[in-house]
């Protein structure tokens, strides 16, 4: 996620509130613009957290994302939301938690969402799965098009999508390998639950030292590298950028994606952050938007093939949606 990646992006309405006239124990804690505070006021305490809670943190998460912390978590949350206590100038997680539960805090909610995601990824990520795309599904694809089995027609979707490494990788290969000027017509969705990742993944800006990740011939073919003001970073083509549609969207909510049915799906790395209950609503989910004979791309420590029959495995972190595995 990234789970999500689940653990992406910031979003809200500031209120354009002077700090210096906020009496912070008279007035809504949620109301102070964090682009307003005095840098000399004194910052709050790192925060703790008692068992009870943490817990109703973890419903609170829970309902929002479907994302269950673990009692082991306790570290992480004071941690990652320390921040947002300092923005707001709020001194204690009960209060906070009194903040950001209040019905009519959705933004701020989005803002928690953002601050205790976690997203870590890179381009190429797992390459036994592009190789297997590369060297398996795609020629396949092109057979099939050619015989006129199918339409030179694909949809892709990578769920928790984080940062924008991996439907960039993915975009890269198909480009490379179903060009349009053949005919191909290819569109990603990318989506994510984080606004913050989701923020830098439409940039599609990274350092230049994340060069290394990339095949040379991708690399060549489909990134700029930065001058001037812009030295020590690379940029995605317009070409590859295009092709793909960056979204915000909830994996444990149940959601009706026009872009569908899809040829693959890329949720890797996302489903450990899920309970099982969770787990099995988001692979329904995903296994719905999928094509007959459509692949689902996990990760490594996401084992399907005891909790979902009726995904059947290629190989260790590739399934496919069909009743006979053969046909691939």
């Amino acid at each position: 996620m990234s789970a999500a990646t689940a653990a992406g992006k910031g979003a809200g309405t500031s209120h354009h509130v002077d700090a210096h006239q906020v009496d912070p124990c008279h007035t809504d804690p949620c109301q102070v613009d964090p682009c307003n505070i005095d840098p000399c006021l004194e910052q709050p305490p790192y925060p703790s957290v008692s068992p009870a809670l943490f817990q109703k943190f973890q419903k609170l998460i829970y309902a929002e994302t479907g994302i269950w912390l673990g009692s082991s978590k306790t570290a992480l949350l004071c941690g990652r939301l320390f921040r947002r206590l300092r923005a707001l100038e709020i001194t204690s997680l009960k209060d906070y938690y009194e903040c950001v539960a209040a019905p009519e805090q959705h933004e701020e909610r989005v803002r928690m969402i953002d601050a205790i995601t976690t997203n870590e990824t890179r381009f190429f990520r797992e390459p036994r799965q592009f190789e297997f795309l590369a060297q398996t599904v795609l020629p396949r694809w092109q057979a099939a098009a050619e015989q006129g089995l199918r339409p030179r027609r694909v949809r892709i979707w990578s769920a928790g999508c984080s940062s924008g490494e991996e439907p960039y990788s993915v975009a890269m290969l198909l480009a490379r390998h179903l060009p349009p000027e053949e005919g191909w017509d290819v569109r990603l969705l990318a989506t994510d639950i984080s606004n913050r990742v989701l923020e830098k993944a439409r940039k599609g800006t990274y350092p230049i030292a994340r060069s290394a990740e990339l095949p040379k011939d991708l690399l060549h073919g489909f990134m700029l590298r930065g001058m001037a003001e812009r030295l020590g970073e690379m940029k995605v083509k317009a070409e590859i950028q295009q092709m793909i549609d960056f979204r915000r969207l909830n994996l444990d909510q149940d959601c009706g994606l026009v872009e569908g049915p899809f040829d693959a799906i890329f949720c890797r790395n996302v489903l450990i952050y899920f309970d099982s209950a969770s787990k099995r609503r988001v692979v329904t989910n995903l296994y719905r938007h999928l094509i007959p004979d459509g692949l689902l791309f996990v990760g490594h420590a996401e084992n399907l093939s005891s909790m979902f029959s009726e995904l059947r495995s290629l190989e260790p972190t590739i399934y496919i949606k069909a009743a006979d595995k053969e046909e691939l």
